[in-house]
């Protein structure tokens, strides 16, 4: 057992002087439960993929969209399905939305905390085809 007495020295040596064994990560998010729930989506004609979304109310939110085809864009409601418009948003975008364009072969990312449980449409806002209209999808914030 005498050559593993180097190495146990060597890992006591490297050790922090402070009693921490070991290193701490930062979170990645302010939100409440410290977590960032990161969403792929793809978009080509005529089709969001995943087309339904499902996160943990107050979950901090990145959808991370890639255009596979051609130009495309992104446009989530603010207020769930049915919900008074008066009210305060259910979600909280990290900077002001309108409609994202997402260039053929380039990814977008959007930012929010999801806050208020429900149905959030979103859809494609760039005229890309003959059926441009049925693209669309929906986020579902559950409790």
């Amino acid at each position: 057992m005498r050559p593993q007495l180097p190495a146990l020295l060597l890992v006591a040596i490297m050790l922090p002087a402070t009693g921490d064994t070991l290193a701490r990560v930062p979170d990645q998010s302010s939100d409440a439960s410290g977590k960032v729930q990161v969403v792929e989506v793809t978009a080509k004609k005529y089709d969001f993929t995943p087309s339904s979304i499902r996160v943990k109310q107050g979950t901090k939110v990145e959808l991370k969209i890639t255009a596979t085809d051609r130009s495309h864009g992104f446009k989530i409601q603010e207020f769930p399905e049915g919900e008074n418009k008066a009210a305060s948003p259910g979600l909280v975008f990290s900077s002001p939305q309108d409609c994202l364009k997402i260039e053929a072969n380039q990814t977008q990312t959007i930012e929010f905390v999801a806050q208020t449980p429900g149905t959030y449409a979103f859809r494609c806002c760039v005229h890309c085809g003959w059926h441009h209209g049925s693209m669309k999808g929906e986020l579902i914030v559950e409790r």
